[in-house]
């Protein structure tokens, strides 16, 4: 059924993001909890939202969205960029210190990418390719 072959592909890119998440939360000085993980790789999927948007999109407070995106800038993950239309506003931005954390995945990803490559013809990967845009364009977020 493909609701439950979906849903385990989508487990699978969950659990190694989680063993790669947990493997360095808290190893060193600096380095991210668990939830500042997860509001730092928001803002990164976000791509470059203002302080109200990313609270709006995760459902919390301005004071409270505040409170976290300062704990990641001190820790050097993010940055605000004065907006160009409204200096009142800022967009988050990541910093390539987060890339650096964030691309612990990158191996995952590559990797998979190669077993799919060499498991399926041609034909198979762009047809599963074509596949992947048309439902990435449709998803609603």
């Amino acid at each position: 059924m493909l609701e439950k072959e979906f849903e385990q592909l989508y487990l699978k890119f969950r659990v190694n993001y989680c063993k790669n998440l947990f493997g360095k939360v808290n190893q060193k000085d600096g380095s991210l909890s668990a939830t500042e993980s997860y509001v730092a790789e928001v803002i990164y999927l976000l791509n470059r939202p203002t302080v109200r948007e990313f609270a709006d999109y995760i459902h919390i407070s301005l004071p409270n969205a505040s409170y976290k995106i300062n704990q990641l800038i001190k820790k050097g993950y993010i940055k605000k960029i004065n907006s160009e239309q409204d200096k009142r506003e800022y967009h988050l931005e990541i910093t390539d210190k987060f890339l650096d954390y964030y691309g612990a995945n990158a191996s995952f990803h590559t990797r998979l990418m190669e077993q799919i490559k060499e498991e399926f013809t041609d034909e198979e990967v762009n047809l599963l390719e074509n596949m992947i845009h048309k439902i990435v364009d449709g998803i609603l977020l």
